[in-house]
C-alpha cells in the first residue's frame, strides 16, 4: 500500500513523511559514527538523535492526522535547522550527509504547514 492510498495525506504531508523518515535514518547514522569520535562530538550527536525523534515523531503524526502535526513539524524543522549547522561544521561523510538532507526536510516540513492554512 502506497502513502498515496492513506485518502488524509496531502502531497505536502507524504512530502513532510518522506523527508522526515530520510532525516531520521541520516541522523541515526551520524549519531552512531560521532559516539566514537569523543567528546569534540556530543553536540553533534544530541541534535541528531533530537532529530531522529522529532522526525519521526512528525511522520507518525503526519500519518494518522493528529491535531498537532503542525506544531510537531515546526519543532522538527527548528531542529533540522540546528542540527544542520552544526553537521555542516564537520568535515566527516556522515555529518555532511546530515548538513544535506535536513534542511530538505526542515523546506518540507514548513512547506506543508503553509498548505495546511
Amino acid at each position: 500500500m502506497a502513502l498515496s492510498e492513506i485518502d488524509h495525506l496531502t502531497d505536502e504531508m507524504e512530502q513532510c513523511i518522506d523527508s522526515c523518515l530520510e532525516a531520521a535514518q541520516a541522523c541515526e547514522w551520524c549519531a552512531d559514527e560521532c559516539a566514537d569520535h569523543g567528546e569534540d562530538m556530543a553536540e553533534c550527536l544530541r541534535l541528531c538523535r533530537d532529530v531522529a525523534d522529532l522526525a519521526t515523531q512528525c511522520a507518525r503524526m503526519c500519518a494518522r492526522d493528529s491535531a498537532f502535526h503542525t506544531q510537531t513539524a515546526e519543532l522538527c524543522a527548528e531542529a533540522c535547522e540546528a542540527c544542520a549547522e552544526e553537521c555542516g561544521q564537520h568535515d566527516h561523510d556522515h555529518c555532511q550527509l546530515c548538513a544535506e538532507v535536513l534542511p530538505e526536510c526542515a523546506d518540507a516540513c514548513r512547506e506543508m504547514i503553509e498548505a495546511m492554512d
